[in-house]
């Protein structure tokens, strides 16, 4: 018995924890992977604005098709699009695309002047 509680005692001397050193490795190892985290999140982001104006783009290109396809004709801009009758588009394009309502719209090849960018 008495054996058994010298070990003991003996164990817990010994232990003494981190050392100043191994806290600094775990801390800077913490830090390089937060850094790729936020470095990798920011092309998320990038690439949902890049997605969203190439969704806006072909919503837009589709309404004039489908303008062409009642009217046999395209529409002059692209706000001729928005609302009226046949409502090919409910409100005007805006957000992550450079596409304005005032645009024009080739009369033969139904493209948007200027064409849009993302």
């Amino acid at each position: 018995m008495r054996r058994t509680l010298d070990r003991l005692q003996a164990a817990r001397r010994e232990d003494r924890g981190f050392t100043l050193i191994e806290l600094l490795i775990v801390i800077i190892i913490l830090g390089v992977l937060a850094a790729v985290v936020v470095f990798s999140v920011r092309g998320i982001t990038d690439n949902g604005e890049t997605a969203a104006c190439r969704t806006e783009i072909r919503t837009v290109e589709t309404a004039i098709e489908a303008y062409y396809a009642e009217n046999n004709d395209y529409p002059a801009t692209v706000g001729d699009l928005v609302g009226g009758a046949e409502g090919f588009l409910r409100e005007d394009p805006s957000g992550a695309s450079s596409i304005d309502p005032a645009d024009t719209i080739s009369a033969t090849t139904g493209e948007i002047t200027p064409a849009p960018t993302c």
